[in-house]
């Protein structure tokens, strides 16, 4: 059937201790999931939506792609990656399919129950704070709407600010 948007929102993002601590499967695993997904399922969704002459593609990554730190290197390799494929997929699907990307920076969610009051209250962002689920809504809105028909290949970043 006829898909409008897809959002490739999917991911996991493990903590390592170190490089050399970070075993091949979870390696490949963490690749597998945050990038080879969204790769694959917009390379098996955007020419459906190229037939039908419209769509939209969000791809969900991480300020972690360009601050990374050694504990997540594998899972900032692949968003890091991400972004490049967002753009790569721009070009290919365009003009009638609009790839772009949200790049979250920390946002107070289940995934981040071990850690979010620690960085709420330590939060160096320009806002003070980490971003809220909701907040990420009308950016989504945004790029899944015809107001966004001149944004594509673009990595919007949500970050609050952060350094």
């Amino acid at each position: 059937g006829k898909v409008d948007v897809l959002v490739n929102n999917a991911g996991m993002s493990p903590v390592a201790p170190s490089s050399a601590e970070t075993s091949e499967e979870l390696f490949d695993k963490t690749l597998a999931v945050n990038l080879k997904g969204p790769f694959r399922l917009t390379a098996l969704i955007a020419p459906r939506m190229v037939a039908v002459g419209r769509g939209s593609v969000i791809n969900v990554t991480s300020t972690g792609a360009i601050r990374p730190t050694p504990d997540i290197a594998p899972y900032a390799a692949a968003k890091g990656a991400l972004n490049i494929v967002t753009k790569a997929h721009a070009l290919e699907y365009g003009p009638s399919v609009r790839v772009n990307a949200i790049m979250a920076g920390p946002f107070w969610t289940d995934i981040a129950v071990s850690w979010r009051e620690h960085l709420e209250a330590t939060s160096d962002a320009a806002v003070r704070r980490i971003g809220r689920a909701g907040e990420v809504v009308t950016t989504a809105l945004y790029l899944a709407s015809d107001h966004s028909s001149f944004t594509t290949g673009s990595i919007i970043e949500l970050s609050g600010g952060i350094r």
